[in-house]
Order: structure tokens, then sequence, then C-alpha cells
């Protein structure tokens, strides 16, 4: 017996990329002897041995105790370990090996239980809770996204991770706003609540009309990651009912607060740039992304018919948004001295394993497979990223021997052999379960060695956060707000500048004018910050403007005098900061009082201005004296 080709060419690519990493951590070598008819591991077992000698040194030189400066998670949705096996022994054959999936070096599983509405355990979960687990390191209820089980907001890798200066990107072959990019983006009750209309149907108390945080398209707006791709663009073409933007399609909205709104391949080849002051929202389709292969349904006795081969989906995207090439554009537009979180899912193993679609489901496993190997190739050069590859929970297909009583259809391997694969945890027609197994998670790069033995799912969480060094107190990174009026003294009816800095924990902030409030409105925050342009009062006074934090709650409040006769020269700006800011702690919220700025400050500088003017007099005199 001999390997394939296919595993052949698998070897050679394994061995290239580990002479690649001499001399740093690497990828750990392939298992699988080489072609020969002289091995001896060949000619005498059978050549199915995929370990070739000791990887004990392998492994010491593959674990890095040292934190990383990017994350990279890419998930496979409802790809359990049966789900792998079927597209390897399809794709790669029994002996072959995916040149990314199965390349990391330190594996480990994890349980992905969810909990029930009163904190008990529920065995069988689902995207949501399941992307909720990692995203927050918080059990959740099936269904919901990113609160606990009592409803409370808990805060996000990709929240923590844009908060503490890194930058972020969000990316899917599903809609944006399905379960697993939607834990990383939205705190809400059900995941169905994509837009405006459903987010009324079905949340009512959770949208921006009743003072909630709003559907997750919404929220999306609102948390600004660098980097958003998927589909989903269906729903950006509701309107939203309140707020800022009232009136305004989600897609006119995401044009007026600064997104580069693309839809096509060429639009996104387009995009040199992507930050803060410009992040890029690219939807590709109305919904899900159509799969890339296709082939035959399971059915009642599938497995006694013919062996058929997968074929190319016609309706697939254009190929230059494979998630490949998205996940190799994300990290271009992403990486940068400060490092940054990226999430990249294949969404439609869990889709098409669901329909009991073989092929659907093993052509999304290959897809992600592809965008493992970008990431890792991307890490492999940089020396300093963390790569995990994990799913959200287990799924229902599994390969027997003999045609099943339920679903089933027989597959024509890369090896030439017939392969069945069983659906039966649910009728034929309907849509197949999920199963409650612990899933493979498995990581290259520094911290990787986390990863090892068995976890939970929420252990994934405090792995990514500890390998960024993440602070994860909100409001102690917005502690150090400060806010500036200049003028600090105006005339009525003129104009004056608040500058709000240090809101790193927030993403929004609302300000009011006067002891009866002034609502100014809502401000996207820019990395903590942000201005308003105040027109003052008519009336001669004191005015303090208060800004307030959405995420947080922190205070902060700066104040400017109206009078008849401003000071001149214009005196300095008036500045506060929250107390918390001053003494290096943590905001407790509250109205702040002004630290500085006031007029006392002008009379001092009024003084000056007119001692400096005497003196410049005097000298004159003096000259023409001389002279």
């Amino acid at each position: 017996m001999t390997l394939s080709s296919t595993t052949s060419r698998r070897v050679a690519a394994w061995l290239a990329v580990a002479a690649l990493a001499a001399g740093g951590i690497g990828l750990a070598a392939p298992a699988v002897a080489a072609e020969s008819d002289d091995d001896p591991s060949i000619t005498e077992n059978g050549g199915a041995a995929r370990r070739d000698g000791d990887h004990t040194q392998a492994l010491r030189d593959s674990i890095k105790d040292t934190p990383a400066k990017n994350v990279i998670l890419l998930i496979g949705d409802g790809m359990g370990d049966s789900e792998i096996t079927v597209a390897r022994n399809y794709a790669e054959g029994a002996a072959g090996e995916f040149a990314g999936i199965d390349a990391l070096p330190l594996t480990g599983s994890y349980t992905t239980y969810a909990v029930n509405d009163d904190g008990t355990i529920n065995y069988a979960s689902e995207s949501a809770s399941t992307a909720s687990g990692w995203s927050t390191g918080t059990k959740t209820v099936n269904g919901k996204l990113s609160v606990d089980y009592l409803d409370n907001p808990q805060s996000t890798l990709l929240e923590l991770a844009k908060a503490n200066g890194k930058k972020t990107g969000n990316v899917s072959t599903a809609e944006i706003q399905d379960a697993t990019p939607g834990a990383e983006i939205a705190h809400i009750s059900a995941r169905s609540c994509y837009g405006p209309v459903a987010t009324a149907l079905t949340c009512p108390d959770e949208t921006v009309e009743a003072g909630g945080l709003g559907s997750i398209s919404e929220q999306l707006l609102n948390v600004r990651p660098d980097v958003t791709l998927g589909g989903g663009s269906k729903s950006f073409l509701e309107t939203a009912t309140a707020g800022p933007w009232a009136g305004q399609s989600l897609f006119a909205q995401a044009a007026d607060r600064g997104y580069q709104v693309v839809g096509d391949a060429a639009g996104l080849d387009a995009v040199t740039a992507a930050d803060q002051t410009q992040p890029v929202l690219g939807l590709f389709s109305e919904g899900n992304f159509p799969v890339r292969w296709e082939g035959p349904a399971a059915t009642i006795g599938g497995g006694d018919l013919p062996a058929a081969s997968c074929t190319e989906n016609p309706a697939r995207l254009d190929t230059g948004l494979s998630l490949a090439s998205l996940t190799t554009k994300a990290i271009e537009l992403l990486d940068n001295e400060n490092g940054f979180f990226l999430q990249v899912e294949g969404a439609s193993i869990d889709k098409q394993d669901h329909a009991a679609n073989a092929c659907g489901q093993i052509g999304e496993t290959v897809d992600l497979d592809e965008a493992v190997q970008a990431a890792l190739a991307f890490a492999e050069q940089d020396k300093n990223t963390l790569v995990v590859v994990t799913a959200d929970h287990a799924h229902t297909s599994q390969i027997v021997g003999a045609t099943p009583p339920g679903a089933s259809v027989n597959l024509l391997t890369t090896e030439g052999n017939p392969m069945i694969v069983s659906y039966g945890t649910a009728p034929v027609g309907s849509s197949q379960q999920h199963t409650g197994s612990q899933v493979r998670i498995a990581a290259y790069g520094p911290g990787a060695g986390n990863v090892v033995g068995l976890l939970d799912q929420t252990d994934l969480f405090f792995i990514s956060a500890d390998a960024l060094e993440l602070n994860r107190d909100l409001g102690a990174l917005s502690a150090g707000v400060t806010v500036t009026a200049s003028p600090a003294e105006v005339r009525p009816g003129d104009e004056v500048t608040i500058t709000v800095s240090g809101l790193a924990g927030d993403h929004q902030v609302t300000a009011t004018l006067g002891s009866d409030p002034v609502d100014l409105g809502q401000r996207d925050l820019i990395s903590g910050t942000t201005t308003y342009t105040v027109t003052a009062p008519e009336e001669v006074g004191t005015y303090g403007v208060t800004v307030t934090g959405a995420q947080t709650g922190t205070t902060a409040q700066a104040t400017f005098a109206v009078t008849e006769t401003p000071a001149s020269p214009a005196p300095a700006p008036s500045t506060s900061e929250s107390p918390a800011a001053a003494a290096g702690g943590v905001s407790s919220g509250g109205m702040l009082g002004s630290t500085g700025g006031g007029v006392p400050a002008m009379a001092i500088m009024a003084a000056i201005a007119l001692i400096a003017t005497g003196m410049v007099l005097r000298a004159r005199k003096r000259q023409r004296s001389i002279v």
C-alpha cells in the first residue's frame, strides 16, 4: 500500500512549513511517513501510522510562554470531530491531512453545554449560547447573545480588545448578525433580532425607542469594529425608528457615521485602510453566502445508492470572496503595531449539517481549512500571533459502515472508495439536531499551550484575553476621561467647542448643557475621543456641559462663562476630568465639578497682559529718548 498523491503533496507542504519554522516557534512536522517503497513503515505495517518519531522536542518548541500581539480565532460552526473526519476522508483521504486544521501542533477538547433560564445545566447547546461562552467567558441560555441567563450584558473579546487599543475584525460566511459573529458585537435576549423590524416584534423592550441597545445590526454600528465582512445586507435596508438616525436606513446611517460600505470583491479590493475613523462594513449577500459544493441530499436508503461526488456550486459567490480571501484581507487591514483581535467563522458547516447535505458541509470545511492556512501563514511570519481553531458545538453527521434506517448518503472519496454518511437526529426533511459532545480546540503561537487537555468553552475567553493582556475593567479604561471647553469665556451666541477624551471603555457618549439640561445628543467615540460644538446661551452666567459614557456610565463636566465682555486675550480652555482620573482610580459616575479654568485664572491672565503692555510702552519711550 502507498499513500495517495494528495497525501504526498500534503506531506511535502508540511515539511516545507517545518523548514520555514526552523529557528523559532513553528508548526509541528507532519506525522505521516513520506512515500517510499523502501520505507519499512509502509512495506511492513501498511503505512497508516501518522507519527514519524519522537515529537517531545517539537512540542516543547511549539510552546511560547509570552503575550501575543494578535489573536486570530477561527470557528467552524457545527464542526465536531465527525464533521472534520467526514470532510478529511472525502477531500484528502483517510491517511491525508488538512494543511490548516490538522497543522496546529497543540490540541485539546472543550465542553460546550449551556444553561437554562433558571441557571441549571442544558447539555444540548446551540450557536448563540456557545458563541457567547467564548466571547464573554459566561454561560448563557440557548438563543441569547452575550448576556448572562438573567439578561445582564457581558463584555466581549472584541469590545475589550477595542477598548485596550487593539484593532478588531469580524468575518463570517453567514449573515453578520448571525449567532457566532453577533455574539462579539451585540447583547440581546433573542438571536433573531437582526434589525429594527424583528427587534420591535421579538425584543420590544430592547429597541432603541424603548431605551435599549437596539437590534444586532444597530449594535454592530455602535461597537464599530475596524473590519466587518460577511452576509446580511438585507437587515441594513431597514429603517431606524428612534435615536439620532431615526428615519434613515441602516446603510445610510453607516455611511453617515464614517463607514466604508462595500458590497463586492472589487469594492473590497479598493479598500486600502481601515480604522476607527473609517471602519469597513463589507456585506456581500442579502443572507448567508452560497455554499461552495453541492451534491445529493441524504435520503432514506441513500447509503445503498451508487457513490456520488460533490460538484462546485454555480451559485457560489465570486472566488475573490472566499473565506480565505476575506481572512487575508482582514489581516492586511488590521495588522498594526498595537495588535488586533480577529474572529473568522466558517458558518455553513452547521447549516448544511442541519439540512443533511454532506457535500455542502464538506465544502464549507474545506473553505475554513483554507482560511486557517491563511491565518497560519501570517502567524508563521509574524511570530507574535496566537491562532486558535475550534467549533461552537458538535453536530449530527456520522460515518457508518452500512445503510442506517434514517437518512444517509453514499459519497465517493478522493481515494475512490464509498463512504456512507448518516443523519439520524431528525426525520428526513426536518432540521437535524446538534449533539452535546465535546469538540476539538487547537492552537499555534504565544499562549497555545493553554488549549491542551480538557477545557470548557468559556476558557477560550480567558485564554484569548490573557494572551492579549487585556484590561477587562471597562470602567477603569474610561476613568481617565477629560472634558475641555474652548474658549472658556464667550459672548452670548458664540460657539464653544467641547472636547471629550479618555473614554476608552465606551463606544458612544451623550452630553447635556446646563442645570436645566439641554440634550446635546449622542456622538461616536473614536479611540475614546469626540467633540461637540455648543452655541452659548443668551443669558450671562456660568454653564456646565456634562458628558456620560454610554456603556460605562462614567461622567465628567467642563464649564464655560457667558459674559458681555469676555476677557482679552481669550482665556485658557476650561478643563475637567473625572475624580477617578485625577486620583488614578475608577470613576463611580455622577456629576463631576470643574477642576480649573475658572474666573480667577482669567483675572490673572488679564493682569499679566496689562503688565506686559505697560512694559512695552516704557521700552518704546526709552528708545525714542535715545534717538
